[in-house]
């Protein structure tokens, strides 16, 4: 079995202690032995390939902890942006709106239903129904990177009760329980919801909490986009801490945030509610982008209620002047109880970032202010009318942060780094950067973390939380998924007008043993893998 040796590196092992030089020795796909500057070794007499790391950082390869990819794996075995800056797991099925199960006769809604977040193409065969099948289909895409899965409820209550907005009853709520332990035992690793993507926003408290019971029975976690990162933040929060107080999940909030500056102001009492949670013995923990600007679909503008029925009744409403009529009028009401983007980010800071027919093109990374301007509309009848215009397959990128609010919540122990990144059209920069820009600005630039602790929430961190077995360390027996990176050059480029720029200063990733990309070439060889729970 072939054996490669990194030598003469500054190795950032991921638990968050201290960096030391050393050199790895791996045979496989594991690292088989691990010597500290100063120790006898014969690790170059015993290797197969010696790489040089002098002077650079060897850590282990980043965890995705929130990733889009869903559909672009089985498209792009080598996911270029994720790989360029270090990604080697990526971690799918988020949202509660992915990819399976898909039963047959909801394909082409589900396809326009989940288009503007995970993208839509016509070149693969959506036939797969079953988590098993989709997860088959990424063993044998040729993946360059790892992937795990999370059951996303969404699909679930797709499966059960289709599009509809009704409550679950005791019978419905058994059905999709019994989903999601088949999804457990498919090796998912979790589950997944998005409380203001449809179908999971018509999910009660309740339907939650009995699938959470199941998902813990498994060591699974609760990964959870909440029904407000805005107004209602503070009761979103108590809803899902709740969930896990009851039936004893571990709990994840995804893409940590809080929207709007009206809500800027209660930081301390979100924080406060994960310290009491934790407090409680309730195991709570978040991921984040480096990044005050979001991206999602933009049918997430519409209220709620316009999305009951799924995607074909939501573009009727929006081709019927009455409806129109009151979907405007919510959208411009104050103080929303559901997250109204354009109350906390305006017509002038949404920006259209992909779309799938030729004479939309123009839209692409133009504000709702710019393409109403365009089209001589009102900025609601322009959003509109691209959205039927494109069967909702239309992605977004919104601003809503604070700068000093990521700086604090990178500070937390319980924090993971994610991208988020949906991959089309004119990307939100995080798709090719999220992970150097901690290190460029966290580490090197505002020196709020060190490099040891930034690294473990790029990598212990996450595989904890999804209890990713030997993976996101760098010690013996452990998985060879690596990285090699020059500290003082490892930035992100790309920005909200040209972000598909690739990072500077990555020189190395290795994924279970063997080299996917060097720092001048790609090796797409399939070195990923299906990560599944309890392997």
């Amino acid at each position: 079995m072939k054996k490669t040796a990194l030598i003469n590196g500054v190795i950032v092992d991921g638990t968050g202690g201290p960096s030391f030089k050393g050199d790895i020795l791996i045979e496989g796909d594991r690292i088989i032995a691990l010597k500290r500057e100063g120790e006898a070794h014969e690790f170059r007499t015993q290797a197969d390939l010696v790489i040089d790391a002098l002077g650079q950082v060897v850590a282990p390869g980043f965890i995705d902890s929130h990733s889009h990819s869903d559909l672009q794996i089985l498209l792009d075995p080598l996911l270029k942006p994720k790989l360029r800056q270090g990604i080697t797991t990526e971690v799918l099925g988020q949202d509660g709106v992915a990819m399976a199960p898909l039963p047959g006769p909801f394909i082409d809604d589900w396809r326009k239903n989940i288009g503007g977040l995970d993208g839509d193409s016509d070149e693969m065969d959506w036939t797969y129904e079953t988590i098993e099948g989709y997860l088959d289909r990424i063993r044998h895409s040729g993946s360059t990177s790892n992937s795990t899965y999370l059951v996303p409820h969404g699909n679930v209550r797709l499966s059960v009760l289709g599009f509809s907005e009704k409550k679950a009853t005791g019978a419905n709520i058994k059905a999709m329980c019994d989903e999601v332990r088949k999804g457990m035992e498919a090796g998912c690793v979790g589950l997944s919801t998005g409380l203001i993507y449809i179908p999971c926003a018509y999910g009660s408290t309740e339907e939650l909490t009995e699938m959470c019971r199941v998902v813990a029975e498994y060591d699974g976690v609760f990964v959870v986009h909440q029904r407000s990162e805005a107004n209602q933040i503070l009761s979103s929060m108590d809803e899902i801490i709740t969930i896990g107080r009851e039936s004893g999940v571990r709990v994840h909030f995804s893409h940590f945030k809080i929207c709007g500056k009206n809500n800027w102001e209660k930081i301390d009492e979100v924080l406060g509610k994960i310290d009491r949670a934790r407090e409680e013995g309730i195991a709570v923990t978040f991921d984040m982008y480096p990044y005050t600007a979001g991206s999602t679909m933009l049918s997430a503008l519409l209220p709620p209620w316009a999305h009951v029925g799924g995607t074909a009744k939501m573009l009727e409403r929006l081709q019927s002047e009455a409806e129109r009529h009151k979907i405007k009028a919510a959208i411009l009401e104050k103080n929303s109880m559901w997250d109204n983007f354009v109350e906390f980010a305006g017509f002038d800071g949404i920006f259209v970032t992909s779309v799938v027919t030729q004479k939309n093109q123009f839209a692409i990374g133009k504000s709702l202010s710019e393409i109403a301007e365009i089209r001589q509309v009102d900025p609601l009848d322009g959003l509109f009318d691209l959205l039927v215009a494109e069967q909702n397959r239309v992605g977004m990128i919104d601003y809503y942060g604070k700068e000093e609010h990521l700086e604090v919540f990178c500070q937390r122990e319980e924090m993971s780094v994610c991208t988020d990144g949906l991959l089309g059209g004119k990307m939100h920069p995080r798709a090719y950067g999220a992970f150097p820009r901690v290190i460029s600005q966290f580490v090197k630039t505002k020196k709020i973390l060190p490099l040891e602790e930034a690294v473990k929430r790029m990598t212990y961190n996450p595989a904890r939380n999804y209890r990713l077995t030997d993976r996101g360390v760098v010690r013996k027996n452990a998985y060879a998924d690596l990285i090699i990176f020059d500290p003082e050059n490892f930035k992100d480029v790309g920005d909200f007008m040209q972000p598909d720029q690739f990072p500077t200063g990555l020189e190395l990733v290795m994924v279970n043993g063997e080299v996917a990309y060097d720092g001048e070439s790609y090796y797409p060889n399939g070195q990923g893998s299906v990560l599944l729970r309890g392997e």
